[in-house]
């Protein structure tokens, strides 16, 4: 069984995210394990980029600090790499934009996410159709191409999302950007089942996520849920110290999702 799979197997899965290199390279491995120690299931670790064109306003900002800072796609990969050897068992997920991910070519970027210990991919920018940019290298080395779907996937269009993705379904519950609105709970409940009844891999619903309160009534309907840009937020906010709120938050999250349950 992979690491993703095991994180699903238990019941609903948290699912956090937060930008790599923010607000610095060396700050990020504490905030990493406070996830961790908070009880979250997977992490997204974010790959910081000049165009974040879905993401809202904190997780802009948060690339922009790392960027800031200097943080280089030899940065993400060194603290994935650090981040497999302390925690051997968590699922460890980057999450991005193609243009750093292909831009060596394909391989190089399938090779790197292997050898870092990487278990999946998310590129928010490379649809489907374009699944030869990326795809075929990230599974010739057993890594799984985590698709994204939306509330206008429709039936015609959910067979080619699914096709060759692996590890998760991520749902993304409003059309719109990262961190700015919650769906209604009820929308959610009727794509997660419209999408379950096609899906063959865990389906995690994110995108306005924020408190313990919202992660348990997706929860209870859904396989994952993501949370990122109230962490991120934290992050803002605490700096180089966040990684104490960011475990209490992640505990309080978790708490929230495992008593879905």
């Amino acid at each position: 069984m992979t690491r993703l799979a095991g994180a699903f197997s238990r019941g609903p899965a948290l699912v956090t995210f937060v930008t790599g290199g923010d607000p610095t390279p060396g700050a990020t491995a504490a905030i990493l394990d406070a996830l961790v120690a908070g009880g979250a299931d997977v992490i997204e670790l974010g790959m910081p980029f000049t165009d974040p064109m879905a993401d809202g306003p904190a997780i802009q900002c948060a690339n922009l600090r790392s960027l800031g800072a200097g943080t280089t796609t030899a940065d993400i990969f060194r603290i994935a790499a650090e981040f497999r050897a302390r925690h051997s068992e968590v699922p460890l997920v980057l999450m991005g934009y193609a243009n750093p991910m292909i831009t060596r070519g394909p391989e190089w970027f399938a090779d790197q996410c292997l050898a870092a210990g990487v278990d999946g991919v998310i590129c928010v920018d490379i649809p489907p159709e374009e699944d030869p940019e990326l795809g075929p290298a990230l599974r010739a080395v057993g890594v799984s191409l985590i698709r994204l779907a939306t509330p206008t996937t429709d039936a015609a269009r959910l067979p080619a999302v699914l096709d060759g993705s692996s590890g998760f379904l991520y749902y993304v519950s409003v059309a719109g950007i990262t961190g700015m609105q919650q769906a209604a709970q009820t929308s959610i409940e009727e794509a997660v089942a419209r999408i379950k009844a096609s899906a063959t891999i865990p389906v995690a619903v994110g995108f306005g996520v924020r408190t313990p309160e919202q992660a348990s009534a997706i929860a209870k309907v859904a396989d994952g849920v993501v949370v990122g840009s109230a962490l991120v937020d934290l992050v803002a906010q605490h700096g180089a110290n966040a990684a104490g709120p960011v475990q209490e938050l992640t505990r309080a999250l978790a708490d929230a999702v495992q008593n879905a349950r």
